[in-house]
């Protein structure tokens, strides 16, 4: 696995390194929540509004990223646990999903907080997961978190299909038994459908997940929090 970073984009300072940018990404997430509680489609609204605002493709990305109907952003927050609930449960986190974004988040990358409070980047993978310089930092961040919830269990749910998921798979149980941490790592043909139908709490960001899980916690949010992470943040919407 090719050591390298998960940072930004050529061009990602011009698409989201101004205010004047970053003032229109929030008119058009407004917009985009707008249209999505009146039940319109997510690519019927994004193509809408990023036509109306003249969105290149990755601020188009962000917006889908940060947007949801106001029915989504309810069923989202009372699914979501507390700290405190976690101590002495079985947690199933989502691998690729939040091991990409804290390394995008370690790189310096933007990160963009969207309406529902999860944060989401623009990274992804595409078949082919590569380890990069902040994977070790960002296991090491999950360990913390386990650690200070006092969570009984924690299985990491990869992608089987992705290349390189045995190998990601085979570092974290070698991380956890080094540091002698009740965790394992389970790969899965289709992780999303595993996640939402489990009884367990969740760890993801993804909004399909999130919409039909039973229970889930916002890992990052608490990361970055609790570990004072230093973080290009974007906040996508007026609290």
């Amino acid at each position: 696995m090719n050591n390298r970073n998960r940072g930004k984009n050529t061009g990602d300072d011009i698409l989201f390194g101004s205010e004047k940018q970053i003032s229109k990404l929030k008119l058009a997430v407004q917009d985009m929540q707008y249209l999505l509680t009146r039940g319109y489609a997510e690519k019927a609204a994004s193509d809408l509004v990023g036509n109306r605002y003249r969105l290149k493709t990755r601020q188009v990305q962000a917006l889908r990223g940060a947007s949801a109907s106001d029915g989504q952003i309810q069923n989202r927050k009372q699914k979501e646990q507390h700290i405190s609930d976690l101590k002495g449960e079985t947690v199933y986190l989502d691998g690729f999903n939040v091991l990409i974004l804290l390394e995008s988040l370690l790189s310096e990358a933007f990160v963009f907080k969207g309406v529902d409070g999860c944060f989401r980047d623009l990274s992804g993978v595409h078949g082919t997961y590569k380890r990069v310089n902040q994977t070790q930092r960002a296991i090491e961040l999950v360990a913390a978190f386990f650690q200070k919830a006092e969570v009984h269990k924690l299985i990491w749910i990869f992608d089987q299909p992705v290349s390189n998921s045995g190998r990601i798979k085979q570092l974290i149980l070698d991380f956890a038994i080094e540091n002698q941490l009740n965790w394992d790592v389970e790969l899965q043909f289709s992780p999303d459908k595993f996640l939402a139908e489990s009884s367990g709490i969740i760890i993801s960001s993804d909004a399909w997940i999130l919409d039909h899980c039973k229970v889930w916690f916002n890992l990052i949010g608490y990361l970055i929090k609790e570990e004072n992470l230093s973080v290009n943040l974007i906040q996508c919407y007026d609290e």
